[in-house]
């Protein structure tokens, strides 16, 4: 049961007279009932209301829920001035010490005083409807925000806030928590007209049902909800913590598994299968032919890796190395403004990437000929299959692995990691959604207007680099492994 499902539950207990027990020596809600009437009576005969058209009977038809015995049904316009006029006051009468209540004031749900504002630190225009202390406040506005209150002091609302009391001492927060009920809150929302500014009428609302009790009941209902909201607000704490834990969990526990995986806890070593400074020194002996080849340029050397810099102990047939010395890392030749045409190879930025990394669909609105492409395609210009693309700007760490399609992308704003015939693509891309790459990117970071992964940055990450044997089957395993953790999302 959620805080607010529970809340629902006390208040419609309340309602139907299930919260306290009913006692014979406080009377009946019909004994008030008739003391209200001949309250009313009395204020016609001199002059302070106007006698007003009698509302329907209330048939047994129209009774939601049974109430007790002692209880009385009646309707909210015969116990209250909810449709007397309103008194208001113009703008040049509105003295500066005036409280000036908006509905931005009042928090929904609770009713909640969040702000106090005197007139004199808002911009008054046009007539304020006039409220006084102990009158029930009832925003007919988006009346499903339930921002309901009984007044703590005189002050100034806008029409949109109904201020109205009640009749023969009837308990003002009695009546403020049954406006708050699941029935009212049902009753009124299924009758609210207009669309985006729902509001409730006023015939709706003085011929709303209220469930009346004696005046003692009233109070001793009001007291023990009282009584029940710190419990429940205690529950709203931990059911609140409870929910932060269940949002956080499938996520802290991908990262966790991934942790493992680039730490060589997810599966175990095989010898058989050699060791990452094997695999490094192929990888090197490719770059060098591929340099010779003319095909990639000779880079100056980054700097050895320290045991200081080594976060967490890896398996022995493990390596660690820095991204550049293990791939090719690059952004794209810059494309201007004037080289976009209206078709051709399809140009990505950041956000297409981001949206290949959720599995959402793209719509390209940015291309380049197919003459531009091919000479931009020159070595290890345009994206092959198997190139790991990661947004580097903003938002940083979105990832795709190209796949068959011929595409370019916008420099600066995406880094390439190039050379998957060195490593597992997917390895690769996984280890960049680990909690350690996601510390890396954070301290290294550059710019000041916004955050930025650059192309120096990204080649000096240190990388677990386990055989490719390996890596393929940590691959497998984490893929067998994270769509569990997505179904408890």
């Amino acid at each position: 049961m959620t805080p607010q499902e529970l809340k629902n539950s006390i208040l419609q207990l309340a309602i139907q007279g299930k919260l306290v027990e009913q006692r014979p020596e406080e009377g009946t809600g019909e004994e008030l009932y008739q003391k209200i009437q001949a309250e009313k009576q009395a204020l016609i005969k001199a002059g302070k209301i106007k006698k007003e058209k009698p509302l329907p009977e209330i048939s047994d038809d129209e009774k939601p829920f049974d109430i007790p015995e002692s209880w009385v049904w009646v309707r909210l316009g015969e116990i209250s001035t909810y449709s007397h006029t309103k008194e208001k006051i113009s703008a040049k009468q509105i003295t500066d010490s005036l409280w000036c209540l908006d509905l931005e004031d009042i928090e929904k749900d609770t009713g909640k005083i969040l702000n106090i504002c005197l007139a004199s630190e808002r911009q008054i225009a046009g007539d304020k409807v006039k409220f006084y202390k102990g009158q029930i406040l009832y925003s007919k506005l988006r009346p499903y925000l339930k921002k309901i209150l009984t007044a703590t002091g005189d002050g100034i609302c806008s029409s949109e806030i109904v201020p109205f009391s009640t009749y023969g001492n009837i308990d003002s927060d009695f009546i403020v928590n049954y406006l708050k009920s699941p029935y009212v809150d049902f009753t009124i929302n299924s009758v609210t007209y207009g669309v985006k500014m729902p509001r409730v009428g006023t015939d709706t609302m003085i011929n709303l049902l209220v469930p009346l009790p004696p005046l003692a009941e009233q109070k001793r209902i009001v007291a023990k909800i009282e009584e029940l909201l710190p419990y429940i607000d205690r529950y709203e704490q931990a059911w609140s913590r409870l929910e932060d834990f269940n949002k956080r969990f499938p996520v802290d526990m991908q990262k966790s598994i991934l942790q493992m995986a680039i730490q060589g806890k997810l599966v175990e070593q095989r010898l058989e299968e050699g060791t990452g400074e094997a695999l490094y020194r192929e990888i090197q002996a490719e770059k060098q032919r591929l340099i010779k080849e003319g095909k990639i340029k000779k880079e100056k050397p980054l700097p050895e890796i320290t045991e200081e810099e080594k976060p967490f102990e890896i398996p022995e047939s493990w390596i660690w190395v820095k991204v550049g010395n293990m791939a090719v890392v690059q952004s794209s030749k810059r494309v201007f403004e004037k080289d976009y045409v209206p078709e051709g190879i399809p140009f990505f930025r950041s956000k297409e990437i981001g949206d290949l990394y959720r599995n959402e669909p793209i719509k390209t609105e940015l291309f380049i000929t197919e003459e531009h492409y091919k000479a931009l395609a020159e070595g290890y210009g345009v994206p092959q299959k198997g190139d790991i693309l990661i947004t580097s700007v903003g938002t940083i760490g979105n990832t795709w692995i190209c796949d068959e399609r011929k595409f370019y992308y916008k420099d600066g704003n995406i880094t390439q990691i190039c050379g998957s015939q060195f490593f597992d693509s997917k390895y690769v891309e996984y280890f960049l959604h680990s909690p350690w790459f996601e510390k890396q990117a954070l301290s290294t970071v550059a710019g000041t207007a916004y955050s930025a992964l650059t192309i120096v940055k990204s080649k000096n990450l240190i990388i677990p680099l386990p055989p490719l044997a390996e890596q393929k089957r940590i691959v497998a395993k984490l893929e067998e492994i994270l769509p569990l953790c997505e179904r408890l999302k």
